[in-house]
């Protein structure tokens, strides 16, 4: 009794599913299919009517929001550091008489 190495195991697996598409392929050839049948916003919308993807929706939503406010404060960031720069001068530059 002999046994088969991983790499004729990994062949059979290999051959078994390229006859499988290549059947499937003939398949869909051979099917009529309208266009429309690809077309996916239908089932998006009922999805999305069910209310199965309101979490993703949400979280989309949040990191949308959560990225415009990190643009927003970068934007600030020149005016942020230039005023605190003047802050810390104006610290340094001598007021008067010290007696």
């Amino acid at each position: 009794m002999s046994t088969h190495s991983p790499a004729e195991w990994a062949a059979f697996l290999s051959l078994g599913v390229s006859a499988w598409a290549v059947m499937a392929a003939l398949l869909w050839l051979t099917v009529d299919a309208e266009p429309a049948d690809f077309d996916p916003r239908p089932a998006a919308r009922r999805a999305i009517e069910s209310g199965r993807l309101d979490a993703v929706l949400i979280a989309v939503t949040n990191a949308r929001h959560a990225a415009h406010a990190a643009a927003e404060r970068a934007r600030h960031i020149p005016r942020d550091t230039a005023i605190t720069a003047a802050a810390l001068l104006s610290l340094t530059i001598p007021t008067g008489d010290h007696r």
